[in-house]
């Protein structure tokens, strides 16, 4: 008799995984950062060894890439940690009035292209996490012309949603690209 197993277990080894470390108890501000740390990791994950295979849009007919996906979550850390709670004059970086999808369609096969994206991808999730560590308390608000007056709180469990949502189309984008998978 043989055993069976799974197709996708962990991306990598369980003791080379750096989701694996967070708390599983706490106070609320600890673990919902460890939930983003989480999820923003898997994203990394799943893009990790690649670099113009990143741009390969392989759902057709959409325009979905995995270095979309890092162009867009960059902007979106950009949107909700910048500009609404930090109140700050940051357009976002890689989409426009003009090119609204920028941060797929832009999403070509060069290296200059990639670093760019994981630079400031690097450089949103660091502001993000300063200005969370700095922020006296959950409850701090700004507003936003989508949502209206939003908490830090609320933030951070949309974060949490906005990736998790994604890392679901970088799993199936990854298993295109090369065959890998894993959790």
């Amino acid at each position: 008799m043989t055993t069976m197993s799974r197709k996708a277990e962990m991306f990598v080894p369980v003791d080379r995984d750096p989701r694996v470390l967070g708390p599983a108890t706490g106070d609320e501000r600890t673990l919902l950062v460890d939930f983003l740390a989480g999820q923003r990791a898997t994203l990394e994950l799943k893009c990790s060894g690649l670099d113009s295979e990143l741009s390969q849009r392989s759902v057709a007919p959409s325009a979905l890439s995995l270095l979309g996906l890092v162009r867009h979550l960059a902007d979106v850390e950009r949107r909700w940690f910048r500009r609404v709670l930090a109140g700050q004059d940051a357009p976002p970086l890689f989409s426009s009035p003009s090119e609204p999808d920028g941060d797929f369609t832009g999403a070509v096969p060069d290296s200059k292209v990639v670093t760019l994206a994981w630079d400031a991808w690097r450089a949103e999730t660091a502001f993000a996490d300063a200005f969370v560590a700095a922020a006296p308390h959950l409850d701090i608000e700004g507003h936003d012309s989508w949502r209206g007056t939003v908490s830090l709180r609320w933030v951070l469990l949309h974060m949490v949603e906005e990736y998790a949502r994604h890392n679901g189309h970088a799993d199936l984008l990854r298993e295109r690209i090369d065959g890998a998978v894993g959790m």
